[in-house]
């Protein structure tokens, strides 16, 4: 499935950051690009069903059914978002994506193997980036109501996954515990390094 344009994935856990980053990123990107900024769960009609009745019951769903519909979202995501800004050329920052569900679901006991196999037909991203915040702090940063995943239990094992693909060299460490400024400006600059190394892709 070919793309013209470049899909940069920002993950890590719930309160690092991530989503205020990844939009001081679009500022910083669209004066050079054209620039799609998007997110997991999608707002389509699965992602919005993950959003409003799912994500904060008291209790989550069995593993494999949340696997399974993160993965579903995924893909209307990507055909209904992500592969058209792709094909008129833009630079789209998806805020989770694949690692997402390797690092929440993997966490919680299901195989990686049978999570990177019902999302095989997922685009690949040309870069993914891991901002890591310890899991003490961004507890401490969640004042609003939680969602199921969002426990000091859970954020500590889903980081430590996240840590095995950045070991691997799938994921770009960004130090998220430095000062919103400090991290905004180590993300940008890192993504203009991969931007420059991205043959065939100028602004």
């Amino acid at each position: 499935m070919g793309k013209k344009g470049i899909f940069i994935v920002i993950e890590g856990l719930d309160g690092s950051g991530k989503t205020t980053q990844a939009t001081l990123l679009e500022k910083k990107l669209e004066k050079n690009y054209k620039v799609l900024l998007t997110a997991e769960p999608s707002r389509c009609k699965i992602g919005t069903f993950i959003r409003e009745s799912y994500l904060y019951e008291d209790k989550r769903l069995p593993t494999e059914a949340e696997a399974l519909l993160f993965a579903a979202d995924r893909i209307e995501h990507m055909y209904k978002e992500v592969k058209p800004a792709l094909d008129v050329e833009k630079l789209v920052i998806c805020d989770r994506y694949v690692y997402s569900s390797l690092a929440y679901q993997g966490s919680a006991g299901l195989s990686l193997e049978w999570i990177k196999t019902i999302n095989a037909r997922a685009l690949q991203p040309d870069f993914s980036i891991f901002i890591d915040v310890s899991p003490e702090r961004v507890i401490e940063r969640l004042q609003r109501k939680k969602s199921v995943m969002e426990t000091l239990e859970t954020q500590k094992k889903v980081r430590e996954v996240y840590l095995k693909f950045v070991e691997k060299g799938e994921l770009v460490r960004i130090d998220g515990d430095k000062p919103k400024g400090v991290v905004a400006e180590n993300l940008y600059a890192k993504v203009l390094g991969l931007l420059k190394d991205a043959k065939g892709f100028v602004a």
